[in-house]
């Protein structure tokens, strides 16, 4: 596949329905990190997290959760362009896999690119990038967690907060804090519920 130009002006929705027209076609991931430019730290970040929110097998949250581990924190300490290890810039997908996973969340990406604009800037900037890179990669750590029922909301976080990015919409970045928030405390309650499980366990067999 020829590698195809970066467009500074293109959208997320344009360039994922490029990448997924051709389904015998073949693009690396190196090619498709540069085909979004100066924003590709926003777009990668939801290329791997929304896939989160459809049903897939088991173990494909862990798959998709170590990129974002690897590229979040580059985002919490103000790297300007993406580092990938080499094996995996070169890894190659094909385009019929890239539109099985993309083909479905191309309208609501579409519908939320319509509706947002940039607005309340001073959540960006040098500050307000590095922590939403900050929450993106406490929330990969979660998302690479064997933790079933436990992916949803904070994969839902992480798009939110990295379209955020992208569109430098501030009220997309505060729905994305409020999913983060929600995320930690479904997860202190999952914490709680299983320790509450094993003290039952332990009474019942020290009672036997």
């Amino acid at each position: 596949m020829v590698e195809p130009q970066t467009d500074r002006t293109a959208s997320i929705s344009a360039i994922l329905r490029e990448l997924c027209a051709d389904p015998n076609a073949e693009i690396t991931v190196g090619q498709i990190v540069r085909r979004f430019g100066r924003r590709a730290f926003g777009a990668v970040l939801f290329l791997f997290s929304t896939p989160n929110l459809l049903p897939l097998p088991p173990g494909s949250s862990t798959v998709l959760g170590a990129p974002l581990v690897l590229l979040a924190p580059q985002v919490a300490i103000g790297v300007q362009a993406p580092w990938i290890p080499k094996s995996v810039a070169s890894r190659r997908i094909k385009g019929s896999a890239l539109a099985a996973t993309f083909g479905r969340m191309l309208p609501v990406v579409e519908r939320a690119e319509r509706f947002s604009r940039p607005r309340l800037s001073f959540l960006f900037g040098p500050v307000g990038d590095r922590l939403i890179g900050l929450v993106c990669t406490l929330l990969a750590l979660i998302l690479i967690l064997p933790i079933f029922g436990a992916n949803m909301l904070p994969a839902a976080a992480v798009g939110v907060l990295s379209l955020s990015l992208v569109q430098r919409d501030g009220v997309l970045a505060l729905i994305g804090y409020l999913l983060a928030a929600a995320s930690a405390g479904v997860l202190v309650l999952m914490a709680g519920a299983a320790v509450l499980s094993v003290q039952k366990l332990l009474h019942l067999f020290g009672a036997a």
